[in-house]
């Protein structure tokens, strides 16, 4: 175990990243180039190859690409009594970045990386026999990058292999000592299933698996037909190899964009109910920054109403992209980086991202709790710093009429429930007039 400040050739020491049972990892500084890296040393002290064929192994083979979204390697060599590899220092690995809140569109930049290096590893003829979270390290710009290629094999006409790899992601054929492309095809899909839907399917692999309503919210129909190929325990029907699997990846999230782009700019239903939306969004996008259609009647709503002013569902802007760079796990609504709770659903404390306030124009009130008083957005349910229930009664701009039960403001001439607590709205002069003050 290499100690903080110690000295390793040109190396410092900084401090020990992660132990393993073959090599810890360490951040280190490179006195010469003036930059901090990776160290990964082998736990082994005899200077021999058969000691260190391994490491040597991964050399090898990260050293036969050059690709963005695989790690090079800077530097391997003996130093004293230890074998060292040197490589860029990362920011965290994806299976520490799976357990915090992300946006969807950062779900679908992931997958597409991790999809790019996989497949260029099978172009080059290699099989990597460990893909899960924790070998894909991101760098800043949200770079994914491929990592530990010392299980990796060559494709050759008898591939003689152990059944090395990560027992949770591993292939039922690679486990018997047979690992082929399909088998990390069956690995790199059970991690994006997690990275889309937040669980780890487990022995028996039978679609669908758990938390598959989840992982509809962030990928269409044919990603997820994607996946499903791809999690097959017949290696004959599973999807050949990484190549296919991105391409076959990247034709359904182009549908899926012509879709939302279709969905976008065409309205449903009578003609009446046409122009209704149309006057509605005239006079209110602006100031409800009603941007997405209802999942059900595809009626214009905003991603903070509780329900659909034309046809009551819930949630109505599921599913939709979000304003927001991150969403809450419990309602899906768009939610800042710094908040500490849901401001509309009263879910979980989150684990924060960082302790900066960031400033937002959104923000136009204050939180009547003393202690508080932090900023809130129009429509907040709870406040987002502590939590405390708003009881402040919204009113919508450019209406004077507000909801009978819950006393919010709404715009009576057009909407048929509340959206803020989904009571029905009947007559034609709806709601009760907002008194002044």
């Amino acid at each position: 175990m290499l100690r903080a400040r110690q000295k390793l050739g040109k190396y410092r020491i900084v401090r020990c990243l992660s132990k393993g049972p073959l090599a810890n990892v360490y951040q280190a500084y490179d006195t010469v180039r003036s930059a901090h890296v990776a160290l990964k040393v082998p736990l082994t002290t005899a200077r021999s190859l058969s000691a260190v064929e391994d490491f040597l192994h991964e050399v090898r083979m990260a050293s036969k690409f050059e690709h963005p979204n695989i790690l090079p390697v800077y530097d391997a060599a003996f130093i004293g009594d230890h074998f060292v590899i040197s490589m860029p220092l990362g920011i965290e690995s994806l299976a520490d970045r799976l357990v915090r809140r992300m946006s969807q569109s950062l779900r679908m930049d992931f997958a597409s990386q991790a999809l790019a290096a996989v497949a260029h590893a099978h172009e080059h003829r290699v099989i990597h026999c460990d893909i899960k979270p924790e070998n894909f390290i991101i760098f800043p710009g949200n770079r994914l990058r491929l990592s530990d290629f010392g299980f990796a094999k060559l494709n050759l006409r008898t591939l003689k292999a152990s059944g090395s790899g990560t027992i949770d992601y591993i292939a039922p054929e690679q486990a018997m000592g047979r690992p082929k492309f399909q088998s990390d095809v069956f690995s790199l899909g059970l991690v994006l299933y997690q990275l889309f839907s937040g669980r780890l399917p487990e022995w028996p692999f039978d679609w669908p698996p758990p938390g598959i309503e989840r992982a509809r919210q962030h990928a269409s129909s044919d990603l997820l037909e994607v996946l499903r190929r791809a999690m097959q325990v017949d290696i004959s029907a599973r999807t050949r190899d990484a190549v296919q699997m991105r391409a076959e990846f990247e034709r359904a999230r182009s549908r899926a964009r012509r879709q939302r782009r279709r969905n976008s700019q065409k309205v449903e239903g009578p003609v009446w109910k046409r122009v209704q939306w149309r006057e509605f969004q005239s006079r209110y996008r602006k100031v409800l920054d009603t941007r997405h259609q209802c999942r059900r009647c595809e009626g214009p709503v905003a991603e903070v109403m509780q329900a659909c002013p034309w046809c009551g569902a819930d949630n109505p802007a599921a599913g939709e992209t979000r304003t927001f760079p991150a969403h809450c796990p419990r309602c899906e609504r768009g939610v800042k980086l710094d908040w500490d709770y849901c401001a509309w659903c009263y879910g979980p404390g989150f684990e924060k991202e960082t302790n900066r306030r960031y400033s937002d124009r959104r923000y136009t009130a204050r939180c009547a709790n003393k202690r508080c008083g932090g900023p809130l957005m129009p429509f907040m349910r709870y406040c987002p710093w502590c939590r405390a229930k708003v009881k402040r009664k919204w009113a919508l701009p450019g209406s004077d009429r507000c909801c009978s039960s819950c006393g919010w403001g709404i715009a009576a001439e057009f909407w048929n429930y509340c959206a803020w607590c989904r009571q029905p709205v009947s007559g034609r002069a709806r709601g009760r007039r907002r008194r002044n003050g």
